[in-house]
């Protein structure tokens, strides 16, 4: 049994469609971040003696995006940078680890590759600290390849993440899908010609993810493999 929302579906022909290959995004779609990101993003702005740190709470908008640009958002352009330094100084040794997979992912993981789908990582976090944290939740063995940001933000956007990881494993786009829980992860779809398919358990809300494109909007993990045909 799904949990699948039909109040949500748009009408698409992804079922007609035979998928080959799935994009998975790493924060708030395989594993809750949270603690660890907003954390660190607290650290470098202690450090930077910023006059206001926001709760955890105030920060769950950071988790999703490239890393850089809610430094920006948070401190302007001059600063951002230096707050990426400070928070990699907590991060690399604490904060990926101050995570956790959401129950249920390892099932559909499972499930997804018994069934003859490729099955990929494409996320904004640099791919040094994803491959990590891969490893150390026991993820890898699901995954042909994870696509990550180069730690100069190199790729951080999701659209030209998602360019370089179709041309790398040379897929069909037109049967390919992105599952996500922010709106960038829906258009990064869209603009590669993908399917996508929003999380509801991780950090974007129903209308972010529809507004943004995305073809199923899924409540937990567990519905995910009754999108997909």
């Amino acid at each position: 049994m799904t949990h699948f929302l039909t109040a949500n579906r748009v009408p698409t022909s992804l079922e007609n469609a035979m998928t080959d290959a799935i994009y998975f995004d790493l924060d708030g779609t395989l594993t809750d971040p949270k603690p660890g990101i907003t954390r660190c993003i607290q650290y470098a702005l202690q450090r930077l003696d910023h006059h206001t740190i926001p709760t955890a709470d105030e920060l769950t908008w950071c988790i999703g995006p490239p890393l850089r640009s809610s430094f920006v958002k948070l401190l302007g352009d001059h600063s951002a940078d230096r707050a990426v330094t400070l928070y990699r100084e907590r991060f690399s040794d604490i904060g990926l680890y101050e995570n956790g997979v959401y129950d249920g992912i390892d099932e559909v993981l499972t499930a997804l590759r018994a069934s003859g789908h490729r099955l990929f990582i494409a996320t904004s976090k640099a791919h040094v600290f994803a491959e990590r944290i891969i490893d150390h939740f026991g993820l890898r063995k699901h995954f042909e390849r994870v696509f990550g940001a180069e730690l100069d933000g190199t790729r951080a956007d999701k659209s030209h993440l998602l360019q370089y990881a179709l041309k790398e494993v040379a897929v069909d786009p037109s049967k390919t899908l992105m599952i996500g829980d922010r709106g960038h992860d829906m258009v990064g779809a869209k603009n590669n010609g993908m399917k996508g398919i929003g999380v509801l358990y991780g950090y974007g809300s129903r209308a972010e993810l529809i507004e943004a494109g995305a073809h199923h909007v899924c409540a937990t993990p567990g519905a995910i493999p009754g999108c997909i045909s």
